[in-house]
């Protein structure tokens, strides 16, 4: 029960007045203020002393929501050591791509507006009826930027992976380069867009809890209403992929034309869908799939996340509205804690309208925090961990090795050969990739050797020259048409029977005694 003090002028307990506190910084929005009648007979702006979720939620309960700050810590390690995963370990270890980087780098940014509270323990409110915001607190700032940023990255590459997919499923697209620089420009430039956007025409304040979310004002207009499009379009492409993927199935189930039974190979001319048959475009779309199953299942995760904190958030945003409607609401409760002075325990039933409960906000942060767990599950591969185990002990057995060009331990130098650092051609290893796939390097140019337990190499294969008078290859067949024209026929060029191993002293064709020419 809160005592009346010099704060709450012609207020009644536990409400201040507002005039009493001058506009001088703080979200002056975010005041949660109602015409109360006072003693004098007229009416006076009260507000709600700040933190507004104290008097709404049960005591505890925003100690609690730290929780979630906790969860986000873990997950943003994990998802740090995947993504140094994806960079210091070779491909066939992590299969990277630079859609599942792209990703995983726009959880790490919503994982950071969690962190930030912790290490900042900034105060949510400028003073007893104002709440800060990104002008009055920096802490505020940075964590609302972060989760802006972070979920606008999210939604924009879900969105272009699932476009990948669907180019490459439905109309027998391999994604090149020009998606490639298109994606990775317009998947950064998006968000920054509409960090910029929301900063400056909504901002972010505290709402409930130690993080900074986007205010109400407008934010339907350049936040959520942008990024439910998005994830909206997302989820549209998604579900027509899998609509076709059924539709190839059942369509090769009727397929009855042998010439597919047995063949798996695709025709190699630029055609179209249409030109191969049912079962050749269920078996390339099965192999799509088990490549790329894990995309699907990462992307319908994330925007369901998505899509239940929009609806979290926009019935806050509803209530935070001071219209005639919501103020017809909150009387019952308004009346309670002014006739209970303060105390909020026996206006619990008439708070349960006014926003949503503990369970769907607690849900909502844990939730949040929870959002890179999507990635590691789907982009994670138990692989990694085998990776790093091959790489330490690659690096153990280099640190306790020790080798000499001059030890020859009394062996000939022709038992062991050395590679001659002045010829540069030797040996060549390709760039590291970072976010492609080493299938596009040509077998004819690197070969891969290394037994288990060596480290991996790429030597430029050795050409084999047949020897002049071998026979182990095929000749040409211009090459054996003329030798038969040759033989048959003759010819007026100077022969040497040396060079053929023939008997000395004939000319011209030649054949065995006992041979009918």
């Amino acid at each position: 029960m809160a005592a009346p003090s010099n704060k709450n002028g012609l207020c009644p307990a536990p409400f201040m007045q507002e005039d009493l506190f001058p506009p001088t910084g703080g979200f002056l929005v975010g005041r949660w203020c109602e015409q109360i009648p006072s003693s004098q007979g007229r009416n006076v702006s009260c507000c709600l002393p700040c933190p507004q979720a104290d008097w709404r939620y049960p005591d505890g309960f925003m100690e609690k929501t730290e929780v979630a700050n906790w969860i986000a810590v873990v997950v943003f390690s994990l998802n740090c050591l995947m993504l140094l995963s994806f960079a210091v370990l070779p491909v066939k270890w992590t299969h990277r791509h630079y859609l599942s980087v792209c990703l995983a780098l726009g959880i790490v940014f919503m994982e950071l507006s969690f962190i930030v509270p912790l290490a900042a323990k900034p105060k949510e409110c400028f003073n007893d009826i104002t709440p800060n915001d990104m002008k009055s607190d920096l802490a505020c700032a940075f964590s609302g930027a972060f989760i802006i940023f972070g979920g606008w990255a999210v939604i924009i590459w879900s969105f272009c992976r699932a476009l990948s997919l669907h180019l490459q499923i439905c109309w027998d697209v391999v994604p090149g380069k020009r998606f490639f620089y298109t994606t990775l420009t317009l998947g950064w430039l998006i968000p920054a867009i509409g960090l910029a956007v929301g900063l400056a025409i909504t901002g972010t304040s505290y709402r409930f809890g130690s993080i900074c979310h986007i205010n109400h004002d407008h934010s339907l207009a350049d936040f959520w209403g942008p990024l439910m499009g998005f994830a909206a379009a997302a989820l549209v492409i998604q579900f027509v992929t899998l609509v076709y993927c059924i539709h190839v199935y059942i369509k090769s189930l009727f397929d009855n034309n042998p010439s597919t039974d047995n063949s798996s190979v695709l025709p190699s001319y630029p055609g179209s869908v249409r030109t191969v048959t049912a079962r050749q475009a269920y078996r390339r779309i099965k192999r799509v799939i088990q490549l790329q199953w894990r995309g699907i299942a990462v992307v319908l995760a994330v925007i369901g996340n998505v899509v239940f904190f929009t609806v979290i958030f926009l019935s806050l945003d509803n209530i935070a509205k001071r219209t005639p409607e919501q103020t017809a609401k909150a009387k019952p409760w308004i009346l309670c804690l002014v006739l209970s002075k303060g105390d909020k325990t026996k206006c619990a039933p008439q708070a349960a309208s006014q926003g949503p409960n503990e369970a769907s906000i607690m849900a909502v942060l844990v939730l949040l925090a929870l959002s890179g767990i999507w990635t590691l599950l789907f982009l994670g591969r138990f692989s990694m961990i085998l990776g790093w185990i091959d790489l330490i002990k690659r690096r153990i057995i280099r640190s306790k090795e020790f080798v000499s060009a001059d030890a020859r331990n009394g062996s000939s130098s022709r038992t062991y050969e050395m590679i001659n650092p002045s010829r540069k051609d030797d040996v060549k290893s390709p760039d590291p990739l970072l976010f492609s796939s080493p299938d596009h390097l040509s077998m004819s140019t690197f070969r891969f050797s290394g037994s288990k337990g060596e480290a991996e190499t790429y030597t430029r294969e050795v050409k084999y020259t047949s020897p002049a008078l071998s026979f182990s290859t095929p000749r040409p067949p211009s090459a054996t048409h003329h030798a038969n024209s040759y033989h048959r026929y003759g010819s007026s060029r100077e022969w040497n029977p040396q060079s053929t191993f023939a008997r000395s002293g004939q000319t011209g064709p030649y054949w065995y005694p006992d041979s009918n020419p």
